[in-house]
């Protein structure tokens, strides 16, 4: 040994007295002799030390400055506590072991899988197996993350799995997004508006510099690494667009798939925060989309062994969020956006794949092929890799929003600005109102439960007579209201059932009310003259 940057590491086992001390130290300085750089002592298998086994560390830690103690159980952690050793050099406790045999896998990414122990706790286990920096950096961002206001889990325990380390977090039943569309496809609305509303919240928050690192340096160092293998100056070309993207201090996850976004307890949460950084959507759009697409293009068996759904349900759902998060249905405005998003993605695929050889024959030199291919296409006709994220101007007589009592002020006040200049009269803006408060509040307590969807409320105003017609619209469970009889409002409160009474009084006060259930959808009007 005797380099000054090499960790000698020297095992304590059994017991450490008065009996056998003398003999350990001369064992261990014979061990250590010319060795000046840092010395760990591995406690892992220590039972017991005592007073003279402590000067025999005292006396190691006189000549090894930075000499420290690891793996120790809670009995000797506890003698060396209560002697203020602790106080004096690191003193690192002994990890809990935890099995993760026959455990269910419900995330996986590159650095590592996670792992469900039981109800209400899982382990993520790290491919590394010195992964205790990596589990240090994702505490701290996640940490970081929460406090920004990023709802997520935070480790509560670092323990030992099988020869690496993992990280306890507490998730009570929580089930993932690509779980639910596995095993309910029919839930696929619901997890694209949750999915696009935790990426468009991760991606408004500004994080202070220094604190996170930046994806478009990790982007740039990929496609450095591939320009070379495209022809005709087109790795060049790709490399400036890449660079030439705004530096940008927005959060981005960096991994932002449906086995990281979970829902636990009626609550979405994100997951996997190792890939924190700041950058540009673009950035995080195509790691999105190599997730969805990119990966499976010539397999689509990876995309089932990965995410546990079909390459038909990736797709969609790859679609369906680009367009809710651009806010467009423009199919010709979302094919120039994923034109620039597969651009980056084509070229870090092929980076990946060149460093990480596939397990089966011809299997990376297809891929790499089809990529390749498909990226010399696209950089004949993409100029710059600038996204366009203004969202189409809304139907002003529209007012969508999640179907939850929260919104019912939004509604109300919607609905007060799309009266103005209708001479309505206080009796009539109140029946309007009462009317609208039923009808939304039906919507919000039945349409999605458990879940919370959306609801458009569309105002129509036309003149000659002066008439309103406010329509609601939702994808709920198919229910015609009108349908339900009538209360019997003679009866005596005793007597009479619960219920109904919002839909009768929102027909007595309306001039009209109509119901249809079609393309999928719940369609409720109301119509009065003023």
């Amino acid at each position: 040994m005797g380099a000054n940057d090499t960790v000698f590491t020297l095992f304590l086992t059994g017991r450490i007295d008065s009996g056998n001390a003398a003999a350990v130290e001369e064992e261990f300085l014979s061990k250590l002799a010319g060795h000046t750089g840092p010395v760990v002592l591995n406690a892992a298998k220590l039972d017991y030390i005592s007073s003279a086994g402590l000067r025999v560390i005292l006396r190691l830690r006189k000549t090894w400055q930075d000499l420290k103690i690891e793996e120790v159980n809670s009995d000797v952690y506890e003698v060396l506590e209560m002697t203020g050793f602790t106080e004096m050099m690191p003193v690192q406790k002994a990890y809990r072991v935890v099995s993760v045999e026959g455990c269910e896998v419900i995330g996986e990414g590159a650095n590592g899988k996670v792992y469900r122990i039981d109800k209400d706790n899982v382990v993520k286990t790290y491919k590394n197996a010195d992964a205790l920096s990596e589990i240090q950096h994702e505490r701290e961002v996640a940490k970081l993350a929460l406090i920004l206001g990023v709802p997520t889990a935070i480790s509560y325990d670092v323990v030992r799995v099988g020869d690496s380390f993992g990280s306890v977090f507490e998730l009570l039943d929580a089930r993932s997004f690509a779980k639910i569309l596995a095993q309910e496809p029919e839930r696929m609305d619901f997890c694209v508006n949750e999915y696009v509303k935790m990426l468009k919240k991760i991606h408004s928050i500004r994080v202070p510099a220094g604190k996170l690192p930046s994806f478009k340096e990790k982007t740039v160092a990929s496609i450095e690494r591939m320009k070379d293998t495209l022809p005709d100056g087109l790795g060049e070309k790709l490399l400036r667009m890449v660079r030439e993207i705004p530096d940008n201090d927005h959060m981005i996850h960096g991994d932002f798939h449906t086995k990281n976004i979970v829902l636990c307890d009626g609550e979405v949460l994100l997951i996997d925060m190792d890939t924190l950084s700041v950058g540009d959507p673009i950035f995080e759009l195509y790691r999105m989309y190599n997730s969805f697409v990119g990966y499976s293009e010539n397999d689509p068996q990876i995309i089932l062994d990965f995410q546990g759904y079909s390459a038909e349900v990736a797709r969609k759902f790859w679609h369906d969020s680009l367009a809710a998060y651009l806010g467009t249905a423009d199919e010709e405005k979302l094919r120039r956006a994923e034109e620039k998003i597969r651009c980056i993605s084509y070229g870090n695929l092929i980076d990946w794949r060149t460093r990480h050889p596939a397990k089966k024959p011809g299997q990376g030199e297809a891929e790499i092929a089809l990529w390749k291919a498909r990226l010399i296409e696209l950089l004949g006709r993409v100029d710059d890799l600038k996204l366009d994220l203004t969202a189409e101007e809304g139907d002003p007589r529209e007012l969508d929003v999640e179907a939850c009592d929260e919104q019912l002020p939004n509604v109300l006040a919607f609905v007060e600005k799309r009266l103005e200049g209708a001479n309505c009269t206080p009796k009539a803006k109140m029946q309007l109102d009462l009317a609208v408060e039923e009808i939304f509040v039906n919507i919000a307590h039945y349409a999605y439960s458990p879940e919370i969807g959306r609801a458009t409320v569309r105002v129509d105003v036309t003149e000659d007579p002066v008439c309103v017609t406010i329509t609601f619209i939702d994808k709920g469970v198919p229910y015609d209201p009108l349908k339900k009889d009538d209360p019997d409002v003679s009866l005596s409160a005793d007597e009479r059932e619960i219920g109904g009474l919002g839909i009768y009084l929102t027909k007595q006060i309306m001039d009209e009310v109509s119901y249809e259930y079609k393309d999928g959808q719940n369609i409720l009007t109301l119509k009065k003259t003023l």
